[in-house]
């Protein structure tokens, strides 16, 4: 009876793990993350607050996550061509990222992480601006290779990059309807 149960337990494993890996290999290359809020305040003064790595600690969701963490700046002091690069706990890991175009409407962003895994990926803030409201649009986006893809079959990273996402916004809010 044990042997019987055993191998049934196995069996049932191999089918749950090829289930992962058949799942995983049907899912997109890349992957796309995006929330949006309404801010009332305009375009530049929001855009002020993402140009400028310096502060962001006071509305980015990750900042919060290690106050140990290592911060280094270069580049330019913002806008364009800035640069800020750290190395944290195993929440925030060790990144980098630069401020890549600054236009009225658009803050874009080339993110890169080294730990906890290699990622490339591109973020960009979208600021329309409607009468004393501005909507922002919080997207990022990137290659999702197969490793990464039977991890979001496991897990929902819409869903858990999408709640930072959401609470990053109403910091960028809060900071910026002041």
């Amino acid at each position: 009876m044990l042997k019987k149960t055993l191998l049934i337990v196995g069996v049932l494993a191999v089918m749950l793990v090829a289930g992962v890996l058949i799942a995983a290999a049907t899912k997109s290359d890349t992957f796309r993350v995006q929330r949006a809020a309404s801010i009332k305040a305009p375009p530049e003064k929001i855009a002020a607050a993402l140009t400028d790595f310096r502060g962001w600690s006071a509305w980015s969701p990750w900042e919060k996550l290690d106050p140990a963490m290592k911060r280094s700046y270069s580049g330019a002091e913002k806008g364009k061509g800035a640069v800020y690069s750290w190395e944290g706990n195993g929440s925030v890991g060790v990144g980098r990222m630069e401020i890549t175009d600054v236009a009225p409407a658009r803050v874009a962003l080339s993110l890169d992480f080294t730990k906890p895994f290699p990622a490339h990926n591109q973020v960009e803030f979208a600021l329309e601006g409607k009468g004393d409201t501005t909507d922002v649009t919080w997207t990022m986006q990137g290659p999702l290779p197969y490793v990464a893809k039977v991890v979001h079959v496991i897990f929902d990273m819409d869903g858990m990059v999408g709640r930072q996402f959401e609470s990053g916004l109403a910091n960028l809010k809060a900071i910026s309807e002041k």
